[in-house]
């Protein structure tokens, strides 16, 4: 009895200590009360709809004009019909139309791109709806020209007709040259002589010369009786040497070059319109 006294004796005391400490914890409720008081749901959302490029500097005015600038210049440009650029005047002269003309200056394949060169008329031209009267200067440009190169090519040189001037005014045109210095000119390209074949023949020479030297020796050789056995040796090496010749020939003609175009001032051309051109 007394040890069963003792037991409930301590088992009281553990459960007054442990629920004391249990319930000693008290939750401060009033700070999360303050914030359910103060809180306003309509002023966070006008707190998140402020404009903030209100609280922006404002842009200088040379920047605005750079911006504006760009913007504008990302629009299209107006496409000018090509009427309105190449042709002015009522009278039409047909494409087809064929001019004679001499040159004012040299031409050759050391003028490069873009090198300006000009024409007159010598006689008046004279149609049933105008007349071209005599020194009509016709501006025209190289558009394309090179040396000669390998293989016995010639130089070249191409020139468009730009323009000619009528009355004091430029009518623009769109021409190309078929006859120049006297000699039909095809696809506008007024070209160097190639010569390979010429080459050819040339790098023949030697052995063509060494072969009839051979051939003089041995009918001399022939025509003495203590000499006659030995006649048949210059003319295999002349034969030897001519046909080997013959054979490298045109393998070195290969490596050699053309003639330049050079035609002197005051050669005869001919200009022939590609388009319609207008005249007043």
């Amino acid at each position: 009895m007394k040890y069963a006294l003792r037991i409930v004796t301590i088992t009281l005391f553990i459960l007054i200590f442990c629920t004391k400490h249990v319930f000693s914890f008290d939750l401060d409720m009033t700070v999360e009360d303050d914030i359910r008081k103060n809180y306003n749901s309509s002023q966070l959302v006008k707190d998140t709809n402020t404009d903030v490029s209100e609280e922006l500097p404002v842009l200088p005015e040379r920047l605005k004009n750079q911006k504006t600038s760009s913007v504008k210049s990302t629009q299209p440009a107006v496409k000018i019909p090509k009427s309105e650029i190449l042709y002015k005047g009522n009278t039409k002269i047909p494409k087809g139309t064929s001019f004679n003309v001499v040159s004012t200056g040299k031409i050759s394949d050391w003028q490069t791109k873009g090198t300006t060169v000009k024409f007159k008329t010598t006689t008046p031209v004279y149609k049933k709806k105008y007349t071209i009267p005599a020194s009509t200067v016709f501006t025209g440009e190289v558009i394309e020209s090179h040396q000669p190169q390998l293989s016995c090519n010639g130089g070249l040189v191409v020139i468009r007709i730009r323009s000619m001037q009528y009355k004091g005014s430029m009518v623009l045109l769109n021409a190309y040259i078929t006859r120049a210095d006297d000699k039909m000119i095809f696809l506008n390209n007024i070209k160097g002589e190639r010569t390979y074949l010429k080459t050819v023949w040339k790098k023949g020479n030697w052995g063509r010369s060494l072969f009839n030297r051979m051939l003089t020796l041995t009918v001399s050789l022939g025509g003495d009786g203590s000499t006659f056995l030995l006649s048949p040796f210059p003319f295999l090496y002349g034969s030897l040497c001519l046909g080997a010749n013959t054979l490298i020939s045109p393998v070195t003609a290969f490596f050699q070059k053309g003639k330049h175009v050079s035609i002197p001032s005051g050669s005869h051309f001919r200009i022939k319109l590609l388009d319609d051109a207008y005249i007043d």
